[in-house]
């Protein structure tokens, strides 16, 4: 019933992590990040796992594999793989419900038009490297709120303009911020002048 599964930094041996096989049917989540992979040919049949981190191994092909064994993925990560051509990636295309495809610090990322070609084979995704086409980053579901939240203040603040009547208070309070000033310097002589006795 396992639904998330990290190994990060585990190691594999020719291709395959010990342990990891067909019976984890449940799982939508699976992490093998840092694990020395260098090749999907062992990786078990998911057809539940929508998000695979693959970082930091050595996986340099072989990508069709992930259609067949993990058809419903709909988030990839294979930032810091061997991978430097598109004819690789291009195995993906059979994902058709990939949102998102990261291939951060792939070799493949100097290529001239890089990410417009990778859109262009991968017609399915919206994301490439946590940004769309448009170089808007991938939202997190936590941080949509924050987002919707920051419009409505920024209203609050030019409806707060208000009569120059507000300005006087603020200037009050800054007289009162100078004497706490002085008050915390005086604290400050306090506190050196105490130490100073310590230290003798």
């Amino acid at each position: 019933k396992v639904t998330e599964l990290v190994l990060d930094n585990c190691r594999s041996s020719n291709g395959e992590i010990e342990g990891l096989n067909d019976s984890f049917k449940e799982l939508e989540f699976l992490s093998m990040a840092n694990v020395e992979l260098t090749s999907l040919a062992k990786l078990p049949t998911l057809s539940k796992l929508r998000k695979l981190e693959l970082s930091d191994n050595i996986i340099s092909g072989g990508l069709e594999v992930l259609a067949e064994r993990c058809p419903n993925l709909t988030y990839l990560n294979l930032s810091g793989n061997k991978i430097k051509d598109l004819g690789t990636v291009e195995a993906l295309q059979n994902l058709k419900n990939l949102k998102s495809l990261d291939l951060f610090n792939c070799e493949i990322t100097n290529l001239e038009d890089y990410r417009d070609s990778i859109f262009e084979l991968l017609q399915q995704i919206t994301y490439l490297d946590g940004f769309d086409q448009e170089d808007n980053e991938a939202p997190d579901s936590e941080d949509d709120d924050d987002e919707e939240g920051d419009e409505g203040d920024d209203d609050e603040d030019e409806d707060e303009a208000g009569p120059p009547g507000e300005y006087e208070e603020e200037d009050d309070e800054d007289d009162g911020g100078s004497d706490l000033g002085e008050g915390e310097e005086e604290e400050e002589v306090g506190l050196s002048y105490l130490m100073k006795e310590e230290i003798q």
